[in-house]
Parts: C-alpha cells; structure tokens; sequence
C-alpha cells in the first residue's frame, strides 16, 4: 500500500493521483468527511475530471445524519485494498484523517463502544463542560489526558467510555506502528506561514463556489442531525450563520482560524511517525522523489515511474 498523507490544504490529493496513474493505482480515501455524500466544496473533495480517470474508494458513502465509525472505515477500506490487491493493482490511500490512516495501514484493534455508556459520558459533558472532564480523566488514566487537549470533549468522552468498557488505559488501544501488510508513506511537508496562506485561500475559494449553498442544501437533508457531520470544519461554521448566530465575516473568519488549529494537530499525529517520507509540497520533483521512494520498498517491481503518463 501507499499512503499521502500531510496537513490538510499541503496537496495530498494530487499528489495521490499522479501517483496512482503512473504506477496503474486505485485510490482509497483516508479523509473521514468525504465519506459524506453532499459534502463536496467543503471538504475540498476532488470532482470526477480531477481524478483523471483513477478509480476512488470510499467516497461518498455516508448520508449526512450517520455518524462516522473508525471500526466501520476500517472494515470497509480494508475490503476496498483487498480488492485493489485482487485486481493486481496497486492500493494509494490519500487523507488527513490521521487514525483512519492507521487504522488501515496498522494493527490496530478497535475498541468497543456502547451507546448507553457514551450517552451518560456526554451527559456529563454537557453538564460540567471539557476542562471539568478532562481533570476527571487526568485522574483516572493521566497518559491520555496527556495526550488530548482540554477543549476536545468527544475524545474525552471516547477516552472515558474506553477506560470503562475495557479497564484499560485508552492509550493501550491505540495503533502500534507495525504494518498489517507492506506499506510506504509518503509525507507533505509546508511551511506553516504557506501553509497558513494556503488555508485560508481554500476557505475563500470554498466560499465562491457556494459553500453557503451547499450547507443550506445539505440542512434540508438533516445535516444538524448529523453528530460528525454538523461539527466539519466550515459545515459548523455555516450552519451557525444560517441560524443567525453569526455574520457571514466572522463565520469565514472562525472557518481559518478552526482550520489552521486542525493543521497544527495532523501535522503533529503525522510526524510522531517515523516510517513518514517527507518532501516538501513544491518539491519540483515530488512526483518522481515519491515514485523513487515507491520503487526502493518494491525491488523488481518499477512501475512506469518517472516516465509515466503522469510525468509532464
């Protein structure tokens, strides 16, 4: 497998693709909101002619009240490579999505979950609020606490319902570094000013092509019922605007600034990971660096490479 991995606005999506036409590959989507049916401007999600023609997994495939599962992705990517390997093609997986990356790539096992159990948790996350909870479980299993900000309640709440469904610190079920078959990543690197640039160029580029509208469609469809899908970066911000609690400057305004913290955090799950091949985002020879990285873990297997249709 491959996997193009990096923070959210660095290209991995392109990338993806020339990789995939030049090495005859099939894209595997590692980026939890574009399993959202609907969800296209603001997910940044590549239309049918960006693809070039390259086949693409798991995209579109959740309506926007369902919540997105962890263990159901891995299941269903896992089937997807397995069919892409079957064919005697080559598996690409592209995202952000940090713990969907490893969840395909790792061995990893999902913990359980149990509705009754997480709905007491969020209630008492909606009574005492992040800051209070997370002091709760600092107490109980201090290295996740750690490891997860005050302000992020429902990991909090995940880390709680973990702790108490298995008697086991939430850290013990994280994925260990130890790939379920051969597998390369490949890593884009950006500057955080440029980064930061580019961020916030996507977010006006969304707003022309009508993520208001798109938000406005998707509230039609149930979206405010959706408890992932609501949250999206952009998708909460509008639907904030649409219920009047906001004008539309400071909702493109919270928009950057939610977005940049969310780049901050991938690009930190990502370089914890030291099998990561990084090049920077405007490498001149990115596609050729990423295809020779490719070759080294495939002795006897070069594939069209450099020369490749996707090389001019």
């Amino acid at each position: 497998m491959i996997a193009v991995v990096g923070p959210t606005a660095s290209g991995k999506s392109d990338l993806a693709v020339r990789i995939a036409l030049a090495l005859g590959g099939e894209i595997v989507n590692a980026d939890a909101l574009q399993l959202y049916r609907g969800m296209d401007i603001g997910t940044a999600k590549m239309t049918v002619e960006e693809r070039c023609g390259v086949p693409h997994h798991l995209l579109d495939v959740l309506d926007v009240r369902q919540e997105a599962s962890v263990a159901a992705f891995q299941r269903r990517a896992r089937a997807a490579v397995d069919g892409i390997a079957g064919r005697g093609a080559l598996a690409v997986l592209a995202g952000g999505s940090g713990l969907y990356v490893r969840a395909v790539l790792d061995d990893l096992t999902i913990p359980p979950t149990d509705p009754l159990v997480r709905a007491r948790w969020e209630d008492e996350l909606a009574r005492v609020g992040a800051s209070a909870l997370h002091a709760s479980l600092a107490v109980t299993d201090p290295a996740a606490a750690a490891n997860i900000l005050p302000t992020n309640g429902r990991r909090i709440v995940r880390a709680l319902e973990v702790g108490e469904l298995t008697g086991r610190p939430f850290g013990a079920t994280l994925p260990r570094e130890r790939y379920v078959r051969p597998a390369v990543q490949i890593g884009l690197g950006v500057p955080r000013d440029v980064l930061d640039e580019r961020i916030a160029a996507r977010v006006a580029r969304m707003w022309e092509a009508g993520l208001v509208e798109e938000v406005r469609h998707l509230e039609g469809l149930g979206l405010r019922e959706g408890r992932t899908a609501s949250r999206a970066l952009g998708y909460a911000q509008v639907l904030r605007l649409l219920a009047g609690e906001c004008d539309e400057r400071e909702a493109v305004r919270d928009t950057i600034r939610a977005t940049r913290r969310f780049a901050r955090r991938q690009e930190s799950w990502f370089r914890r990971d030291g099998r990561i091949h990084w090049s920077e985002h405007d490498d001149p020879d990115l596609l050729g660096r990423a295809l020779d990285r490719i070759d080294r873990a495939r002795p006897g297997r070069r594939g069209p490479g450099r020369d490749g249709p996707a090389a001019g």
